[in-house]
């Protein structure tokens, strides 16, 4: 039997994922259930956590069920991802035995792994989730690491709560932001993804070329522009693109051609500083929604007059992880449930 794993929105069919909102929806009416009555999760954490812990682990509590956190190499053996690599460094144990044996405890497996931020070409390739995916018995979910297929889910009913359910022809707006480090692409590909997923009219606003998605994102939305409509424009013109927006969607990222090489690319980043969600921006747009995955540097990549507006959904957004991601569990622990099938 094949096990179904939540590694990227792409993997599900849009009735799939619809099927996993329209479960959130109910979750976010009454928060209690049995749904994962005797059921457990195994949370690894390579990397810290807030919103992503607290909504998983409480979302299992309220299911009936029990998580386990673990952060490898602190509370947990540090874990060796190469294949057939001779295990004689920091690494105690190989993730072939890490996933196969979890797998025979819990009833879940969910993976928090960012990036090395080194070397593109190998982040690009997403190992450490992977691996999980391939030793595991049972069902992994992506916390995040080159994606955030999770934070995908909670913007979209973010967006239908304020919006309405049908977000086709939507001007959407996923603006690059300064801040003083180069951060994860994963956010800002999965936003990329599930607007021209719900078929909206996406705009793409970064400094400059070296600021575009990896072409595998960029390809997966103008495939999902020609299945569900929408549009997709790329732009580094700010007026024009917050023109008339519907949803202006911040987050920051680094430039994948100065991966590893992050001082040449400071000058460049430090010079678009005016890339801020202001007030300015905001009243260019069709009495735009803005939201961010969160945390967020407040007067750095928005002010505060943006986040404290009434529309600043940002909180709506970060309340419905809480939903999707038991959706989520109770899905993928007992198939059929609120998935679709």
């Amino acid at each position: 039997m094949n096990t179904r794993h939540f590694l990227s929105t792409q993997d599900w069919s849009r009735s799939d994922l619809d099927g996993l909102l329209d479960k959130a929806r109910e979750f976010q009416r009454s928060k209690l259930g049995d749904e994962l009555q005797g059921k457990s999760i195994a949370l690894l954490f390579f990397n810290p956590s807030m919103r992503t812990r607290t909504s998983f682990e409480l979302g299992a509590h309220q299911l009936g069920g029990k998580a386990i956190v673990l952060a490898p190499g602190k509370d947990a053996w540090p874990i060796e991802f190469e294949v057939g690599s001779v295990m004689d460094g920091e690494t105690e144990e190989h993730i072939a035995e890490v996933a196969r044996v979890l797998s025979r405890y819990v009833d879940l497996i969910g993976v928090r792994a960012f990036p090395k931020f080194q070397d593109w070409t190998v982040d690009r390739e997403d190992r450490v989730i992977k691996a999980f995916a391939k030793y595991s018995t049972v069902p992994v979910i992506n916390m995040e690491t080159i994606t955030h297929p999770c934070q995908e889910l909670a913007h979209i009913m973010a967006l239908q709560q304020h919006l309405g359910p049908d977000l086709k022809r939507r001007k959407y707006v996923l603006t690059w932001t300064y801040h003083p480090k180069p951060l994860n692409t994963a956010v800002a590909n999965s936003a990329l993804q599930i607007a021209t997923r719900y078929g909206m009219d996406v705009t793409l606003l970064c400094p400059t070329e070296e600021y575009l998605l990896d072409p595998r994102y960029m390809e997966f939305a103008r495939q999902n522009v020609a299945e569900n409509g929408g549009s997709l424009t790329v732009s580094h013109d700010i007026e024009s693109a917050y023109r008339d927006a519907d949803v202006v969607y911040a987050k920051s990222w680094g430039a994948i051609p100065y991966f590893g090489r992050w001082e040449q690319e400071k000058p460049i980043r430090d010079a678009h500083q005016h890339f801020i969600v202001d007030e300015a921006k905001m009243a260019l747009t069709n009495n735009g929604l803005f939201s961010h995955c969160l945390p967020l540097r407040r007067n750095v990549k928005a002010t505060d007059a943006v986040m404290d507006s009434p529309s600043c959904i940002a909180i709506d957004e970060a309340e419905n992880r809480l939903h999707v991601q038991k959706a989520l569990m109770a899905s993928l622990a007992r198939p059929g449930v609120g998935s679709g099938e």
